[in-house]
């Protein structure tokens, strides 16, 4: 009886340290130039686009957040995907629709998203070309047109000058003047995407005590610390990551706004 009771109080005290151990904060910071790239199709080499998991893995049944670039000129044949994505142009002009449709170039900012199994191309226009691109399950796969499939969802090209900004005066949890927000996407499990507008010469923290929230600095460059990371510039293409109780600190001290991507699966303030 006497071991029982040892067994029951060794297995108490090892799920409430799991229990800990799990809501213990965490945190993950890539500036762009310590991003590690490969290929987005391995097989193709150099004809494929350069890509980069900022996070999860887009081999597996993982959500996964990655960096994408494509040289000037680039221009996919028509092709499908097995899944559904959605992407933000950190740098450059991109097009993505049906095969035939009249070039829509997408600037720093705008946003997009593309419908597992619709027939579609992708082409890039700027001499230097730089996506976020977001997947909620993988494997991420390029497949033939020819097994094209409806999935009932519609494809999204949202141009930078369509964005509706939502004023710092109209959102409750933000409480510096000049910050915009606009939210792109939400899911029903509560996991959601926005844009956040920094004004020039402007200092803000971020909030949060999510057990997702990602961040990727799209326009700008900000000086970036935490109480667990010392300042460091983040260039466009930056991550950052955090579980638990968390105030981000991005100054931008540039003469210019700057914008981030935010994806988390819980409220935040902005102070």
């Amino acid at each position: 009886m006497k071991q029982i009771k040892i067994a029951v109080v060794l297995i108490v005290l090892f799920l409430t340290y799991a229990s800990n151990a799990a809501k213990s904060p965490s945190l993950k910071v890539i500036a762009a130039e310590n991003v590690e790239w490969g290929y987005l199709n391995p097989l193709r080499g150099k004809l494929s686009p350069g890509a980069a998991n900022l996070w999860g893995d887009r081999t597996t049944d993982d959500a996964t957040g990655m960096l994408v670039r494509f040289n000037k000129g680039f221009e996919s044949p028509p092709h499908i995907h097995n899944i559904t994505y959605r992407g933000v142009v950190i740098n450059g002009l991109l097009h993505n629709a049906a095969p035939k449709a009249e070039k829509f170039w997408m600037p720093t900012g705008s946003y997009w998203t593309q419908p597992a199994g619709h027939n579609h191309t992708t082409a890039a226009n700027s001499e230097s070309n730089l996506i976020y691109l977001e997947i909620e399950s993988g494997p991420y796969l390029v497949l033939p047109s020819k097994e094209a499939f409806d999935n009932g969802e519609k494809a999204l090209n949202l141009h930078r000058d369509n964005i509706v900004w939502l004023e710092s005066e109209e959102l409750s949890f933000v409480h510096v003047e000049g910050v915009k927000v606009t939210r792109l996407w939400k899911s029903a499990d509560g996991i959601s995407g926005s844009l956040v507008k920094l004004p020039a010469r402007t200092q803000i923290s971020l909030l949060t005590s999510a057990t997702e929230f990602r961040v990727v600095q799209i326009l700008g460059t900000v000086d970036y610390h935490s109480k667990d990371w010392p300042k460091t510039q983040l260039a466009p293409g930056s991550y950052i990551e955090s579980t638990g109780e968390y105030a981000h600190v991005f100054n931008n001290t540039r003469d210019t706004d700057s914008v981030i991507y935010i994806r988390k699966n819980d409220a935040f303030t902005i102070k």
